[in-house]
């Protein structure tokens, strides 16, 4: 079974989705955030404290297939900076994307899920994937949160 969770930034998505699994042995936890800042990087470490111990955790954004192993659970948080970290390793000027560069991002972005989600299917795995809700509100006034 594949399942979506999304909400608003730090609206507790992530605990929800570790929740689903919580009682599980075989989980594989693939982690998308990178280090940015001391901020971050304590999140990242209270994200980790608070999973089981014996989770495995994949951290990566490119070949997400790689995460996959003998368990038959997985989380992936979150598409939001999975598709982050893709626009700023493509583009140059982050303060100018154009149609032409949205569109390999997107296709990088659908790349890598389509390929996780296809082989999650064919294995007939769990996958619980995160993503913040970015479309309900007002439309962003600048060009790098309309991408």
């Amino acid at each position: 079974m594949i399942t979506l969770v999304t909400g608003g930034a730090r609206s507790g998505k992530s605990t929800f989705a570790e929740s689903l699994y919580r009682d599980m042995e075989d989980v594989v936890y693939i982690a998308t955030s990178r280090v940015w800042d001391e901020e971050m990087k304590e999140r990242i470490k209270l994200h980790k404290e608070s999973r089981p111990s014996h989770w495995r955790t994949y951290e990566g954004n490119y070949t997400l297939t790689k995460a996959l192993g003998e368990e038959r659970n997985y989380i992936l948080d979150c598409i939001t900076l999975l598709t982050s970290n893709i626009m700023f390793d493509v583009a140059k000027d982050i303060e100018y994307i154009d149609f032409k560069l949205q569109k390999e991002i997107e296709d990088r972005v659908w790349e890598e899920l389509h390929s996780l989600i296809k082989a999650i299917e064919e294995r007939k795995y769990n996958l619980v994937m995160v993503t913040n809700e970015v479309g309900f509100s007002l439309v962003p006034d600048n060009h790098i949160g309309r991408v």
